[in-house]
């Protein structure tokens, strides 16, 4: 433990303190001393010029020069170094290790210029090698071949007894050959381990080429402001320091980092300190300058000035604010950033990586420039209230248009590049599709993807027309300016009511526990009371309600307000300034997009904002679309504020607090203190959106480094094993991702399929209450436990990722699901005395814990569509010989059901070569004889008198069967006791059975060892025996007749305990057969056709599991039923979730504690700490299945599609036409003459004698609307 405390301090600590440097005692003395002499230089270099030379142009190219010849020199020798490694050539030279015997080698200097096959024969092996890293002593030899000489250098660690032992002892030491010029080279003695400790490598040249000009970028930005004299005193030594750190840091970075999310070295590290520091400085150098101009003009909103004067400060914490975590690496940092702007300034959704971030700001900044201009025009002269200019109506449209159509469409452009692709160059698109059908692992997701994106863009077409047409006509006709404080009230009326009821009152009346003091919900669905529901969801009429008011909130209320608010303000801003038109387009775009795609909160946001600018500070307001928009970041910033102060309570709440570890005990008191540090700690992490994370778990905390929504930098997702993507060998020798998390999380898998399915219907229908992007919810039943983190809410789209925990956890993960799943309705107690509760309400007791949880219960039966999963230990269903005996019969008669429906039986019957080898087959009087094969207990057809099994005893038990099965072939086949289909049928019975005692290694008595082979044989695994090599004629007697026997054999085996007189029938068992050919998926777990079937929603499956785990060695037969699984959902405070990830990710990689039974994952029933902690990314956490970003669609939900009637589109406006037109049309014919036509023909022999075609024809007359199609369908079929 102090060693490591040790290394930490020496490799974490003081490192990110000097930007890389420090002495490792692990490493030889070259290697430390060229560090802390790099770093002197570093330092002293600026330090000296700055004090040394006038402040001009020529101490910073002298500086800038120096700098960077001394970086291209360093990488351009480093590169050359593993260029050698890598390509060049190993010389293995034997000779003693005394390197004073200098003068005989320089008498022998010459031998090293001879060809290299002479000094191959004297003392030289060279070896080509693509990459060697030997242990050497690090000495650095070099032999010139050009000059015929050699210099060494010893290590400077050897002491003189190593010496004296090393003369005596000859070494064996490998030179590199490094090629200077065509037929000049050098021979390095060093190895690659060495170099990769002294210097970072750089993999290829646009690496070096980034480094050096990042160096130079340094020097120059930091020199130039030394020049300007922003420092002074001291602060010029703490400024060199930190170019220094910078500097180095390129060389040798810091590893890990306190910001690196991934163990081991990231390349990334290396650059992060350089370029923010280049940020900083030239932003401090731009607003220097700036400041500097007389009559700058400065825009000022809300009394806050938009030019800042003095970020200087600020670099002198470098040090401190990479030695703690604050600065994330700057890929993560851009998309931060770009994810931010987006959201607060233009109503973006969430960025799902660097290009999805890009991708959205660059469509936000087109937006905007193109209704900035329309803007400019409209608002270029003034105009009064009786007329409002087309320019300005049609500035409104635009804004309506766009910013619906940005809310329907998802920050990651990869589906619509596809879709794009699938429609420009279809034929590469057709390629690719058939060698995903070669393959046979086509997944049907993208094509469903593509599918919903394209009918997203054909009802955009419709409805964006429709929206521009009525905005345009609804801003000409000055309703806004006519009516104008009316309006208004009524809007802002209309406003806070219908969101009070929508995202308030009936969130609150369907919740499990409404306002945390009735026992059960007000709105129960049809399925809260039944224990297993079998159907879909009912639609309930409060749902229909919830969908209703949140399209009219959206598409009615909240538009019109922004539009009433633009109107009004358009006055005012055609006398202002343009950036406050800029301003007024900025904020309506924002709040349009925001109001599209989640207007949950826009409710308060709205009262907020007229409470506080029209009664507690009216004199501040500038108007109410900036008021809005501005009480919209600040309103944001609030809740996240009180979600982290709820985190905090929760989480150090004395009387619940889980103590972990004796430093939780230690840290509970010693946090007490120091609340005023934490409490401003949590404004600035809810200022720059960041983690606030417990300190090794405990009650101190601390603030981690600004991440998107997302949170995790890698895209990391769980990549199941199966034959598709194993080595054969693997296969072979042993079970292909035997161990239960790989086989398991194929449901979590198909969880997330069926969550793309309904996921953002059932969240726009209220059934998982309110919820805003970044939210994380838990869902729970029997087995199956995931977190899922909404990361993009957009309008009628979910971008989602499910992280799926064990089966079988950890015993603090059975705590706290213990403490998910349990009810708090029973309890009566209040303080320490049970005078129970009032009916239908919680206890005293029971309603104080829920609220001092990080956690709340939204759900208990939430449907979808997943796998029952049931099990039977394959050793007690074959613990008796005659139960084994049973299953090789049906092995048997399964293989011979699948000969005879094989279309290649004609083609094996008549085939000369297999009737030629199977002509031993033909006698009667053949037998075989196997013992460790064929035995009495196991075999139906064993001769106990011959032991062994003839043709003749085969026949006995299997013609009748096989006659059976002939004779339900359409072609009629012989199938006499000497015909070639029993000939063929008992050869590969034969084979079957030798099959399956080489696999069980002959040793089919034991149990273990028959069922060791048979699950070979069910995994595809044949070994095939030298009198059995005839059936390499054609494999497909083994892929299509006997391993879909094995299968088949093993379901019949299981149905003979629920019927067993049933499949002692012939019929009844070939029935069987047929049906589970086509009903039943029977396959290995590792075989790719399970997945394909699972994710293909096939209704029933069967595998055999080889479980080992924790010293057990079983087989079970897993039986799948699809069917609709019972969810409890659970929703957790996203603060919670976010700071415990990031405290784990500082544990684990930083302060590398690497305790399995930590603190920081100990049960935590108030924050499911254990839940949410095991959930990390590997290797942080362990969960069983990380799902990758996946996209939901409100166009796929069948329930929301019939409130609405799916999208709105060209196609679904035509049939809608052409059906109402057909109805009235048929309504007319059929009251005015079908009537008498059909009802003549009553009397007639016109077949009108079932009660449903009497009906139907007596409701002719007034057909309602589900009978229409009755009508025309059954006039279709009587004509």
């Amino acid at each position: 433990m102090g060693s490591q405390v040790v290394q930490t301090l020496r490799q974490g600590v003081w490192a990110s303190l000097t930007g890389g440097w420090y002495h490792d005692p692990d490493q030889n003395k070259f290697n430390n001393s060229c560090h802390l002499y790099l770093w002197i230089f570093l330092l002293m270099l600026p330090l000296s010029l700055h004090l040394a030379l006038p402040p001009t142009t020529m101490a910073l190219s002298i500086y800038c020069t120096s700098i960077t010849v001394f970086f291209i020199l360093i990488k351009l020798a480093n590169y050359r170094l593993h260029l050698m490694f890598d390509e060049g050539e190993a010389v293995v030279r034997s000779s003693l290790s005394d390197l004073s015997k200098a003068q005989e080698k320089k008498s022998n200097a010459s031998d090293s210029c001879l060809p290299a096959s002479i000094r191959y024969k004297n003392t030289l092996i060279i070896l080509k090698t693509q990459s060697q890293a030997v242990f050497v002593s690090s000495v650095v030899a070099v032999d010139i071949n050009c000059s015929c000489a050699c210099f060494c250098q010893e290590e400077d660690s050897l002491d003189d007894s190593s010496e004296t032992s090393t003369q005596e002892k000859p070494t064996r030491k490998i030179y590199y050959k490094l090629k200077l010029f065509p037929g000049k080279w050098i021979n390095i003695l060093y190895d690659r381990l060495t170099l990769l400790a002294l210097l970072d490598r750089n993999q290829d040249v646009l690496e070096n080429l980034v480094a050096v000009f990042m160096a130079f970028l340094v020097s120059f930005l930091g020199f130039v402001l030394l020049n300007h004299g922003c420092f002074k005193d001291f602060w010029v030594f703490q400024f060199c320091l930190v170019i220094a750190s910078c500097q180095y840091s390129l060389l040798k970075s810091v590893q890990p980092d306190a910001a690196s999310p991934t163990h081991g070295h990231n390349q990334l590290v290396a650059y992060s300190r350089a370029a923010y520091f280049c940020i900083l400085c030239a932003l401090i150098w731009l607003l220097e300058q700036l400041l500097r101009i007389k009559d700058l003009p400065v825009s000022s909103l809300y009394g806050v000035t938009i030019v800042c004067y003095d970020v200087l400060r600020f670099t002198y914490c470098f040090p401190i604010t990479f030695l703690v975590g604050l600065f994330p690496q700057i890929n993560t940092f851009t998309i931060y950033l770009l994810e931010q702007i987006d959201m607060h300034f233009f109503g973006g959704t969430a960025a799902t990586s660097l290009i999805s971030a890009i991708y959205s700001i660059l469509r936000s900044l087109i937006a905007l420039s193109l209704l900035y201009g329309f803007c400019f025009g409209a608002l270029k002269e003034p105009w009064d209230e009786q007329h409002t200019p087309a320019l300005f109506s049609g500035f409104c449209g635009l804004l309506v248009v766009f910013s619906y159509h940005l809310s329907r469409q998802s920050s990651d452009p990869s589906v619509l590049l596809s879709l794009i692709k699938s429609k420009v160059m279809p034929a590469l698109v057709e390629s690719e599709e058939e060698e995903e059908e070669d393959t046979d692992i086509k997944d049907p997701l993208p094509e469903k993807l593509q599918n919903s994106m394209k009918e997203i863009l054909l009802s955009d077409v419709v409805v964006c027309s429709i929206a521009y047409i009525l905005t345009f006509a609804i801003t000409a006709s000055t309703v806004f300016l006519s009516l104008k404080p009316f309006v208004t009230i009524v809007l802002y009326a209309l406003a806070g009511t219908v969101g009070f009821v929508t995202h308030y009152l009936i969130p609150q009346l369907r919740k499990h526990h409404p306002w945390l003091w009735i026992s059960h919900p007000v709105l129960k669905t049809k399925e809260y009371h039944q224990f297993e529901p079998r159907e879909d969801a009912v639609l309930m009429w409060f749902e229909r309600l919830y969908v209703g008011l949140l399209c009219f909130e959206k598409y009615v209320v909240y538009p019109a307000i922004i539009l009433s608010a633009l109107t009004n303000d358009g006055f005012a801003l055609s006398h202002r300034k343009n950036c406050d038109v800029l301003l007024t387009t900025v904020a309506g775009l924002k709040l349009l997009r925001s109001s599209f795609c989640n207007p949950s909160f826009q409710f308060l946001t709205l009262l907020f904002t007229l409470v506080f600018f029209h009664f507690d500070c009216p004199h501040a307001s500038e108007s109410f679309l900036l008021d809005f928009f501005i009480m919209s970041i600040v309103f944001h910033k609030m809740r996240e504020l009180l979600l982290k102060l709820h985190f905090i309570l929760v989480y150090i709440a004395p009387w619940q607090i889980a103590w972990g570890s004796a430093f939780h005990a230690f840290a509970q008191p010693f946090a007490v203190p120091h609340s005023a540090m934490l409490l401003l700690q949590t404004l600035l992490t809810t200022v720059f959106y960041t983690p606030l994370a417990p300190f090794l778990g405990s009650a101190i905390f601390i603030s981690s480094y600004p991440r998107p929504i997302k949170f995790w930098e890698r895209n990391y997702n769980t990549k199941r094993i199966d034959n598709s993507n194993s080595r054969l060998v693997s296969q072979v020798d042993k079970e292909t991702g035997c161990d239960d998390n790989n086989l398991n999380s194929i449901f979590y898998e198909y969880l997330t399929r069926s969550l793309q399915h309904s996921l953002c219907g059932d969240l726009m229908l209220g059934r998982w209450g309110n919820y805003s992007a970044g939210d994380c919810f838990i869902l729970a039943s029997d087995y199956l436990n995931a977190l899922v983190h909404l990361i993009e809410i957009g309008n009628g789209l979910v971008t989602f990722q499910l992280r799926g925990l064990e089966f079988r956890g950890t015993y603090c993960q059975q705590r706290e699901v213990e403490a998910i799943t349990e009810g708090v309705e029973e309890d009566d107690a209040c303080c320490c005395c049970e005078p129970g509760h009032l009916p239908h309400m919680l206890s005293c007791n029971a309603a104080f814990n829920l609220r001092w949880l990080a956690w709340e219960v939204m759900a208990t039966k939430y449907l979808l569509e997943g796998y029952s999963i049931s099990e039977n230990n394959a050793a007690t269903m074959l613990q008796v010989y005659d139960l084994r005996k049973l299953l090789i019969t049906y092995y048997l008669k399964s293989i011979i059901y699948y000969l005879v429906h094989s279309p290649k039986l004609s083609t094996w019957l008549k085939d000369a070569a297999i009737q030629e080898a199977l002509q031993s087959y033909t006698k009667w009087h053949h037998i075989e004889r196997d013992p460790q094969v064929f035995s009495v207990k196991i075999d139906e057809d064993y001769v106990h008198c011959l032991q062994g099994v003839t043709r003749a005893s085969f026949c006995n038990v299997y013609l009748e069967w096989i006659q059976y099965c002939a004779g339900k072939m359409e072609t009629p086949v012989d199938s006499d006791e000497d015909s070639p289909l029993v000939t063929l049928s008992y050869a590969l019975s034969v084979l079957g059975r030798r099959s399956l005692g080489t696999a069980s290694h002959n040793m089919s008595n034991s149990l273990e060892s028959f069922l060791y082979g048979f699950n070979t044989l069910f995994k595809g695994d044949f070994r095939i025996a030298t009198k059995d090599e005839w059936v390499f004629a054609d494999l497909d007697l083994l892929q299509k007749i006997v391993a879909p026997a094995v299968r088949m054999s093993l379901k019949l085996h299981q149905d003979h305990f629920t019927c067993l007189e049933e499949t002692e029938e012939a019929s009844i068992l070939y029935e069987a057969i047929t049906n589970y050919r086509s009903s039943l998926v029977i396959c290995h777990e590792s075989d790719p056709a399970w997945r394909k079937a699972v994710l293909s929603s096939r209704d029933t499956l069967l595998t055999l599991r080889h479980m080992i785990d924790d010293g057990t060695d079983e087989y079970k037969i897993i039986m799948l039923y699809k069917r609709h699984l019972s969810f409890k959902v659970i929703k957790i405070n996203k603060e919670c979730v976010r700071g415990l990830w990031a405290g784990q990710q500082q544990e684990l990689v930083f302060l590398r504690n690497r305790n399995p039974e930590r603190g920081s994952i100990q049960n935590s029933k108030q924050a499911l700490r254990n839940m949410v902690n095991s959930s990390c990314d590997q290797p942080l956490g362990y969960p069983m299945y990380v799902s990758p970003l996946t996209t939901s669609y409100a166009g796929t939900h069948r329930t929301l599609r019939s409130i609405g009637g799916g999208a709105l589109s060209l196609d679904a406006i035509r049939s809608w036409l052409c059906s109402k037109w057909l109805r009235s049309v048929l309504l007319f014919f059929c009251s005015d003459f079908f009537f008498f036509f059909f009802s003549g023909l009553q009397g007639s022999n016109f077949p009108l004698n079932s009660p449903s075609e009497r009906s139907l024809v007596h409701s002719l007359d007034q057909p309602s609307a589900s009978e229409g199609p009755k009508i025309r369908n059954w006039i279709r079929g009587s004509v």
